[in-house]
């Protein structure tokens, strides 16, 4: 079902210049809003974005930072024994 949804105090200037995008597209005025404001609400909000990536990571057993040092270390061991990687 379809509801009404109703935008009060627009300045006269954003109507006009959103009423003449949508002539450009060759749309209603109506039209063209309804189309942003589904594409609005289907792109999620950076939050969302952040908790369902927060719900999906793997937990590492080692921080970031550990195997960065780990991977000095194996590097720094390399070189003073001079063999290459």
């Amino acid at each position: 079902m379809n509801s009404l949804l109703q935008i009060r105090g627009v300045p006269e200037e954003t109507r006009r210049a959103l009423k003449a995008r949508a002539a450009a597209c060759g749309k209603s005025l109506n039209s063209y809003l309804l189309d942003l404001v589904n594409r609005e609400a289907a792109r999620p909000t950076a939050a969302e974005v952040l908790d369902r990536a927060a719900r999906r990571a793997e937990r590492a057993d080692v921080s970031a930072l550990d195997s960065v040092a780990d991977a000095r270390a194996e590097r720094d061991r390399q070189l003073r024994g001079g063999s290459r990687p």
